[in-house]
């Protein structure tokens, strides 16, 4: 079959995942969100600033209207006055007085009319109820008698000044019967003294018209559609460019009809005397922005609109001006990102091509040529390396790789050979029923240093030995073949387990270069009777196992470790087993096997799973601790060579 590659083809990368495209997609984003961050930042604080100088240029505009409006009311009301305390020092006849009336409104170009209204219980000069009224006509000015026409001494401008005391202003009215026109009304009340005693004697009036202040609120021009109003007292329109409202309607009004809270506290604010710039929805619904401030002789409100799409406008135009520009800014920066780009990586896209042959195994593929000097013909040139090193090293890697499989094999043979040199067959005398063993061994790597062998010396003697070599691996299982064999060499009936181990000494010690040596613990029983006599040559104290579940151990070994030098004498003990107990032999595999907290399984660990396993069959026994030593282990790595031997002596 053909050699298949899972590295997809550089050249079939989608045009989306191309790093140019990438790179530029990337870079337009970032433009755009910083650009469209400044701008937004910039909208906004200019919003601020024409909004902080047209609340400037609304409080001038009202501050100057206001002015034009509280001058004509100021100088009316001093005209008022003036008749009022002229009335009070000088006696005036009828004549006089119809003079006087009739000249303080030609002389006045602000005030539409004029009357002095007596108090018909304290008028001595004139007959009943007067009050002659002089007002403004096309022609000139005309005259009447308020009293033959009204009750005055009913009416607001009569009684609020008589019963204040001192100078006020009406509300807007239709004066029907007198000027009939809209009007306002400034009453002056008048005295005269009499005994000592001040006498209230009538009212003097002046009148403005309603046009006159309407003409001042309408010569206000904001941007195009901007306009001013005039409010009363109580929030009634007395100018707005809607004549159906003027007169007719109020703030209150309006804001119940539109059920409008926020109108409601507006008008509440005006009427308390307050000014303020708030934004506002005119009746038309257009989102505006409202300056609005009290008249102070009159008590009434003048207000200034601006509509907010004029007020903006220009900064608006101004913003979707700079955005197209900036878009286009950055679609243009976009394109020669990406041109750059694939100048870029178009090299890379080549050197890719041939990193993917080279993946394949063509360590010939032609690499592109490296003209430039950047970091792209840099890499060229580290790739052009790269390969020739992965081809010197793929080839010393193949002859390393066989080499160590060579290795593997024989380590396995020598494996099978060593594992071959034990005995492996259980039960070992079957024939025979006084006695039972098993022993079994789990090297650390494929060969190791321990072992164990036992064989018949006569029909009534059993020889048995354990062993454990220092180091591991090849030498190790070296040293073991050649003890195995020494032991089986002086092994005879007729020769103790203690001068078996002096020989094996003596044997090892020479020429002993590597200074490598081995515990052993050797002994023989006695099938008959149960008796042990055994030696110890350095090597783990074993433990009888009585079966009634007792664990004894073994004295600690008194003489030196077989091998490491020449002229050790080692001493014979005696150990008798009654029918039933066994004796366990071990490496220090078994309680030196670790965990991954390198703790040690221990050998009271040993001690415990040996007196719970007393009433089993010794290989049951010796597979319950191997068990256990691989639960305490939890899969940490092996360390050292195990090996177990029991012997179950029954009578």
């Amino acid at each position: 079959m053909p050699k298949t590659n899972d590295r997809p083809d550089c050249g079939g990368i989608k045009w989306r995942h191309r790093l140019s495209v990438r790179l530029g997609v990337v870079f337009s984003v970032f433009s755009v969100l910083i650009f469209g961050m400044t701008l937004g930042y910039n909208y906004y604080q200019a919003r601020n600033m024409i909004t902080a100088k047209m609340e400037i240029q609304a409080r001038n505009l009202v501050s100057a209207t206001a002015g034009r409006v509280e001058t004509v009311v100021a100088s009316v009301t001093a005209l008022t006055e003036s008749m009022a305390l002229s009335l009070e020092l000088f006696p005036f006849n009828n004549t006089h007085l119809l003079d006087f009336i009739k000249i303080s409104v030609l002389s006045h170009p602000d005030v539409f009319g004029s009357a002095v209204a007596f108090e018909p219980s304290v008028n001595g000069r004139f007959q009943g109820p007067y009050a002659p009224y002089y007002y403004r006509t096309r022609s000139g000015t005309e005259f009447i008698n308020l009293a033959d026409n009204f009750d005055y001494m009913c009416r607001d401008w009569f009684q609020i000044p008589k019963e204040l005391g001192k100078t006020e202003w009406s509300e807007p009215y239709y004066d029907e019967g007198g000027g009939n026109i809209l009007m306002a009304t400034c009453s002056v009340p008048f005295y005269e003294v009499q005994n000592n005693q001040k006498r209230f004697s009538g009212i003097v009036t002046a009148d403005i018209s309603l046009k006159r202040l309407t003409d001042i609120v309408s010569s206000i021009k904001v941007l195009k559609t901007g306009y001013g109003f005039l409010l009363s007292r109580n929030g009634t329109f007395l100018a707005h460019p809607r004549q159906d409202i003027i007169m007719n309607e109020s703030l209150f009004s309006l804001a119940e009809a539109r059920g409008s809270r926020e109108l409601r506290d507006i008008g509440r604010r005006m009427a308390a005397g307050e000014s303020g710039f708030i934004p506002f929805q005119t009746f038309a619904g257009v989102q505006s922005w409202m300056y609005y401030a009290p008249l102070q002789h009159v008590g009434w409100t003048l207000g200034v609109v601006f509509p907010e799409d004029e007020l903006f406008s220009d900064i608006r135009t101004l913003t979707m001006t700079m955005a197209a520009m900036g878009f286009g800014g950055v679609l243009l920066l976009m394109i020669v990102v990406v041109f750059i780009a694939k100048s870029v990586t178009n090299p890379i896209r080549a050197l890719a091509a041939a990193s993917d042959k080279i993946a394949g195994g063509d360590f010939e593929a032609r690499l592109p040529e490296s003209r430039s000097k950047d970091e792209v013909g840099l890499l060229t040139r580290d790739f052009q390396v790269m390969r020739d090193s992965l081809k010197d090293h793929i080839q010393l890697l193949t002859e390393t790789t066989a080499a160590r499989e060579r290795m593997e094999s024989e380590l396995q043979i020598a494996h099978d050979i060593q594992m071959s040199i034990l005995p492996k067959t259980f039960p070992p005398f079957p024939t025979r029923d006084e006695f039972d063993l098993f022993a079994l061994i789990i090297p650390a790597r494929e060969v190791g240093g321990d072992f164990y062998d036992f064989f018949q010396l006569n029909d009534n003697l059993l020889c048995f030995v354990i062993g454990d070599v220092s180091g591991k691996g090849v030498p190790a299982a070296l040293f073991m073949a050649v003890t195995k064999t020494l032991i089986k060499s002086f092994a005879k009936e007729d020769v103790t387990p203690e001068e078996i181990l002096s020989h094996v000494n003596e044997e090892l010690a020479a020429e002993n270069d590597a200074c490598m040596f081995v515990t052993l613990f050797c002994g023989f029983l006695n099938t008959s009777n149960g008796e042990i006599h055994y030696a110890n040559a350095g090597h783990n104290p074993p433990l009888v196992v009585n079966k009634n579940g007792t664990v004894k151990w073994l004295p600690r070994a008194k003489s030196l470790v077989a091998g490491a030098m020449p002229g050790i004498r080692y001493e014979g003990e005696h150990l008798k087993l009654l029918p039933g107990d066994s004796l366990f032999l071990y490496t220090d595999g078994v309680t030196e096997a670790m965990n991954h907290d390198d703790d040690l399984f221990s050998e009271k660990r040993l001690e415990k799973d040996l007196a719970f396993s007393a009433g089993l069959e010794i290989k049951d026994t010796l597979h319950n601790v191997m068990g256990s030593i691989q639960q305490f282990s939890d899969g940490a790595p092996q360390t050292d060579d195990i090996t177990m031997m029991m012997i179950r002596y029954s009578g």
